[in-house]
């Protein structure tokens, strides 16, 4: 299985956990800035990180990168979503990016998979959170790192 992980950074922080999570999947890693349609295209199994900055905000690298997304054929497609955000200072808009690009890939025709139980988060409101999960791996690097690696692992098994 080909994997593609294409994630946005702007302080390093989704690129370290795009690092961790792509190697056990032996992924191509895409830092969003560099990505063509045919990167998001050419792979059985497309992942995608974001970073939520202010109140909801996509990355600066993202809101360039969607237009290239939006290019891409992703009609049934597989695809995978994670995000980092900040669940204190943030609470009404925690990992809202990755909820911005699950709208996007479900808008094109993808089939998103790896949603996760919200349980363990302290926040308000998350435009990732459907029917009471988030569309996929929710990571807050500011106050919860100590759970990273668990949330990782967990995340990988239930895509395998």
């Amino acid at each position: 299985m080909t994997v593609t992980l294409v994630y946005g950074t702007e302080s390093g922080t989704t690129e370290k956990i795009a690092r961790w999570i792509g190697n056990p999947l032996l992924a191509r890693l895409v830092p969003v800035a560099r990505a063509t349609p045919t990167d998001f295209e050419g792979c059985d199994l497309l992942v995608l990180g974001a970073p939520t900055y202010g109140l909801g905000d996509l990355s600066t690298d993202w809101e360039k990168g969607i237009a290239r997304l939006r290019e891409a054929d992703l009609n049934g497609r597989t695809v995978a979503l994670f995000g980092t955000g900040d669940q204190m200072t943030y609470a009404d808009s925690f990992v809202d990016a990755m909820g911005t690009l699950y709208d996007e890939v479900t808008a094109r025709g993808a089939r998103v998979v790896g949603a996760t139980p919200t349980d363990g988060y302290d926040f308000i409101a998350s435009r990732a959170v459907r029917e009471g999960q988030f569309v996929g791996l929710a990571l807050d690097e500011d106050n919860q790192a100590a759970q990273t690696e668990s949330r990782i692992v967990r995340w990988l098994e239930g895509l395998r």
